[in-house]
């Protein structure tokens, strides 16, 4: 009789260990380990650009020294800006390149900033963007030829 009420004590106090899971290991669940992706996903997010990116400003500001000092130099349109350009996508780094007219912009921004320092590049900026319509309406005289070389094909 001893021996049944001391089973039944300790299959109690099993069945009670059992119940509060004290020594089993709970799994997280979807909601709590979203949130510690989410988490990481956002501190990523945050801290990457600071870490990969160099500073957007020095490299403008010495692709416009760089296309000022060419240009009253002597040198074509065309040269300073491959050079401004190459140095300023290089310089900028990261997934993403600069495209010509960011470049562009980036120039002209730094010799109006620094008037005092670029007073001398000025009269070059209108080179940096050319006359949008004239574009435009190439373009566009572009698409209306590809179009009838096509149906010339056709016939």
């Amino acid at each position: 009789m001893l021996k049944l009420i001391w089973n039944n004590k300790i299959l109690k106090i099993y069945r009670h260990i059992d119940n509060k899971r004290y020594f089993k290991i709970r799994k997280k669940s979807l909601m709590q380990r979203f949130r510690q992706k989410k988490l990481i996903l956002l501190t990523l997010g945050i801290f990457t650009p600071l870490a990969v990116t160099t500073s957007n400003a020095n490299a403008s500001s010495f692709g416009a020294e760089i296309f000022c000092t060419m240009r009253e130099g002597g040198n074509d349109h065309e040269s300073s800006w491959e050079a401004a350009y190459t140095y300023i996508k290089k310089q900028k780094g990261g997934i993403f390149k600069v495209s010509p007219k960011q470049a562009a912009s980036q120039i002209t921004e730094t010799v109006i900033r620094e008037k005092e320092k670029f007073s001398y590049c000025v009269e070059y900026l209108n080179n940096l963007h050319p006359d949008r319509k004239l574009q435009r309406d190439l373009n566009k005289e572009e698409k209306r030829k590809k179009k009838i070389r096509k149906r010339i094909r056709r016939n």
